[in-house]
């Protein structure tokens, strides 16, 4: 079994630029790593902000490893601390992916995902989905997965990640208020019907129109809460127990599973 992975949640509002969001997550990793942290997760589009309209984000993207990449990298490996965050990821044949990267302690890139799943007429606007399931990748021990937002909602994309034996979903969202049922009963879900951890790390505070919701959370492999947020800007704490893992899944419903009953949830209506 692998030791036990401590995450930071940093629950914060969209900046007003690249240079305060860069700024503002140096602070965040200091303080996660001080407080004990291995690995902190901020919410989707972190480093540009989220509702800011498709020119916008189109100016702002980035290639997965540009300039932005780079920065995350370096404050890394300042703080000795692994970073998954959300940016405007460049597409050359059309509208940025909405992405979220892991970078590890040492500098060096984990994984990059692109969001699948687009949410509403903002969404759309802004982004291109990304047409590729996400992987799991390992890092020291532990089976972990990228999703962004409104893919969690999906109970097919955490299955396929299960199916690849992935041990904790990390999810930078931007959940708005009037959705907190996403919080409260679906990532609580999809981490007992899968026996694996589920960490959900949203916004909080507004752009223009749009109030996010906080309320960050992460759900053990049991389905119960681990840690829950308020609204207003936070770093929380939780630490993953891989013994956890063990017991939750001696009740696993996986291995009863019959995929050849299955085939019809792949077939668009």
């Amino acid at each position: 079994m692998p030791n036990d992975l401590t995450l930071a949640l940093w629950q914060t509002p969209h900046p007003a630029s690249t240079a305060e969001a860069l700024q503002r997550l140096d602070a965040a990793c200091a303080q996660a790593r001080a407080q004990g942290a291995e690995l902190l997760i901020t919410p989707e589009m972190v480093m540009t902000g989220y509702a800011i309209g498709a020119e916008r984000v189109a100016a702002l993207a980035e290639p997965v490893d540009g300039s932005l990449a780079q920065a995350v990298a370096r404050i890394a490996q300042r703080h000795g601390i692994a970073i998954v965050y959300g940016y405007p990821e460049h597409n050359p044949h059309g509208q940025p992916f909405n992405a979220a990267q892991a970078i590890g302690p040492d500098g060096a890139r984990l994984m990059n995902y692109r969001k699948t799943h687009l949410f509403g007429d903002l969404d759309r606007a802004q982004f291109s989905p990304g047409d590729t399931a996400s992987k799991v990748f390992e890092w020291r021990g532990w089976r972990l997965g990228l999703l962004i937002c409104y893919d969690v909602e999906f109970p097919e994309t955490v299955r396929l990640l299960a199916l690849q034996g992935v041990d904790a979903v990390l999810v930078p969202t931007a959940n708005m208020v009037g959705y907190d049922e996403v919080q409260q009963l679906l990532v609580p879900a999809r981490a007992c019907e899968n026996r694996v951890f589920v960490a959900y790390a949203n916004a909080c505070g507004s752009e223009g129109t749009i109030h996010y919701g906080g309320a960050s959370t992460v759900a053990s492999a049991h389905g119960l809460p681990m840690a829950t947020a308020g609204r207003h800007e936070t770093l929380m704490l939780a630490a993953l127990d891989a013994g956890e893992l063990v017991a939750a899944r001696q009740h696993s419903q996986l291995p009863d599973r019959r995929p050849g009953l299955y085939q019809a949830l792949a077939v668009r209506e």
